[in-house]
């Protein structure tokens, strides 16, 4: 019995930490030769890597417009304080034109099997916030990506103001300092968290999973912290280097 329950142990394990899934962060740009973080050839490339999904961030231009882009600035002009015609301008690195969100979704849309995270960026003031989220769900809406389409902020305002327009999109947290148990009561759906969070916790992956809560991890290059985090039960994690750990699976 001791050899049954011992076994059953270590086949929940495997179980476990094969369903461990990779997403791509800013999509898989790090190939060779070297592609744009957040731009669409990054996202199609993630596409042919056949992972979970691939995350993006999404900025609002001072005219309205979302665009893809990780920082406050593109070249030097500040996106938030700046008009769509002028920050389209400025290619991407790789040659390719600054990206709108539609863009992005565009691609995106060719492969309905690569989960779309949409990393929704903090604005300056609740407003402009409030106006991001209602933008960026409607344009998934006008494109029929809802199923193919999550959530993740560093903002707790953006992540409940998603929930409360929609409920039913999942959506993640990112910024670190809220137990599961807290992310549990605020209504959202996961925790993704920067791996050091969880060194810093080493029970909230346990807690977030016994809670139904999807448990995330970034940026995890590195294999052993990656192995580490798998033997934790982490759900996903998110990387630059996909086609590296998806090798490790």
């Amino acid at each position: 019995m001791k050899k049954f329950i011992l076994g059953f142990a270590v086949l929940a394990q495997v179980f476990m930490n094969a369903q461990t899934k990779i997403i791509a962060h800013r999509g898989y740009w790090k190939t060779n030769p070297t592609t744009t973080e957040n731009s669409v050839k990054a996202l199609e490339n993630a596409q042919n890597l056949k992972i979970y999904g691939a995350e993006f961030d999404v900025r609002m231009t001072k005219d309205g417009i979302l665009v893809i882009n990780h920082d406050e600035h593109h070249a030097k002009m500040e996106v938030s304080e700046t008009d769509f015609k002028e920050l389209k301008k400025v290619k991407l690195s790789n040659g390719e034109k600054f990206p709108t969100l539609k863009d992005y979704l565009k691609q995106g849309k060719k492969d309905k099997m690569l989960q779309l995270i949409v990393e929704i960026k903090p604005a300056k003031t609740k407003e402009l916030e409030d106006e991001l989220v209602i933008k960026t769900i409607k344009t998934i809406k006008e494109m029929k990506l809802e199923s193919q389409s999550e959530f993740i902020s560093f903002s707790l305002n953006i992540c409940k103001e998603i929930k409360k327009a929609e409920p039913k999109f999942k959506v993640q947290y990112l910024n670190g300092e809220l137990s599961p148990q807290q992310i549990k009561a605020e209504g959202l759906d996961g925790i993704d968290y920067h791996y050091s969070v969880f060194e810093k916790n080493p029970t909230w992956i346990t807690e977030a999973n016994g809670l139904g809560l999807i448990t995330n991890s970034w940026t995890v290059n590195d294999i052993e912290i990656y192995k580490k985090l798998k033997n934790q039960g982490i759900g996903f994690v998110t990387t630059n280097v996909p086609d590296v750990l998806k090798e490790t699976n």
